[in-house]
């Protein structure tokens, strides 16, 4: 029996099913990770007692460590991701962080990451309202310092405290809407510059190249858009010139 055609129609199979797997599949993966996250929190509060916790003050920060070392690995070997700037934000006292929203701002996660690995500081970062509702994922964000940013006191009160803050105008929208140009939408939004006038801290904006061609929001017809994916793009994340507050 000759082996060889089924050999090259194999290879033919692989080259039309591997786009289908990278478009749909790995938006998937990346829910998996995130509740995988949440799993291992759980686990890790419930079995706290039996772990040695070298950070006896908030047994929170042996969970924060292990899983920013996960995500950075995770940006490091699947994106090769890289971040240019960071020495420029103090290792101590508030600042703000204003960023493009990609389709998954799963660029923002590889920060927090990095931050909390080299500098030993939590980034929280302001979500959606709906994040907060999905079934077992509050501990999550509870852990990791997110915020509703209902109001523009909450976040001054942060920064005011010491803390650091991300916030993407755009939210949603901008996460569903823009496109591969990168066009922020906005709105007229300005209550992140009010928040930085009224706690008087630095604004840092950063931007991650490719973050758009990583995970994109595929529209069909006039229906909702629809996360697909495009991986291993290299991505990069620059750090631009520092806002001091007037």
């Amino acid at each position: 029996m000759d082996f060889s055609q089924f050999e090259i129609d194999s290879d033919w199979l692989i080259i039309l099913i591997s786009p289908i797997v990278i478009v749909f599949v790995y938006p998937f993966v990346i829910m998996a990770i995130m509740y995988s996250v949440t799993v291992f929190l759980r686990v890790y509060r419930l079995r706290r007692r039996a772990i040695f916790d070298a950070y006896a003050e908030n047994f929170w920060d042996g969970a924060n460590q292990a899983v920013a070392a996960f995500v950075d690995a995770h940006g490091e070997y699947w994106h090769g991701y890289e971040i240019v700037g960071l020495d420029k934000l103090p290792d101590k006292g508030p600042a703000l962080l204003i960023y493009y929203h990609g389709a998954l701002p799963i660029d923002m996660y590889y920060i927090m990451a990095r931050i909390y690995i080299e500098k030993k500081r939590r980034l929280r970062n302001v979500v959606a309202t709906f994040l907060f509702h999905i079934p077992g994922f509050q501990i999550a964000l509870e852990v990791f310092g997110a915020v509703e940013g209902r109001t523009r006191e909450q976040c001054i009160e942060i920064l005011k405290n010491g803390d650091l803050l991300a916030i993407s105008p755009g939210g949603v929208r901008e996460a569903l809407f823009s496109d591969e140009y990168y066009g922020m939408i906005w709105n007229s939004r300005k209550g992140f510059a009010k928040v930085a006038m009224a706690a008087e801290v630095p604004v840092y904006p950063v931007f991650t190249q490719n973050v758009r061609e990583t995970i994109r929001a595929l529209k069909i017809g006039r229906g909702k858009p629809l996360l697909t994916s495009q991986t291993l793009h290299k991505e990069l994340n620059i750090w631009g010139l520092t806002v001091l507050y007037i």
